[in-house]
């Protein structure tokens, strides 16, 4: 198997868990949503971009967006319809700092 390509993202979420507040804690499963899957999600979902604009940005094949996106939204659904935790981390990704971005 290939390595996995480096991920650009801009948005770095720090340390961020959403859980429902209707089940206690320590009874809760959750998911793990990597920063390219979140990034992705947001580029496409509130940003409203194409998956070939993405695919410019995060600096992957468009069809690797693809499969990033639908992992996401599989995980994101899983968690909501079955009261399971969202934490978001890992990845291999690199944040692109402001002073690359003003280089392009």
């Amino acid at each position: 198997m290939r390595p996995k390509k480096t991920r650009w993202i801009k948005c770095d979420p720090g340390e961020r868990c959403f859980y429902p507040r209707c089940r206690p804690k320590k009874k809760l499963q959750g998911v793990i949503l990597s920063l390219d899957e979140f990034e992705a999600l947001r580029l496409r979902d509130l940003l409203k971009l194409d998956q070939h604009a993405i695919a410019l940005k995060m600096k992957v094949h468009r069809s690797t967006i693809s499969r990033i996106l639908t992992s996401a939204r599989v995980k994101v659904s899983d968690a909501l319809v079955n009261l399971k935790a969202i934490k978001i981390e890992g990845g291999c990704c690199e944040v692109r700092s402001k002073k690359a971005q003003k280089r392009r």
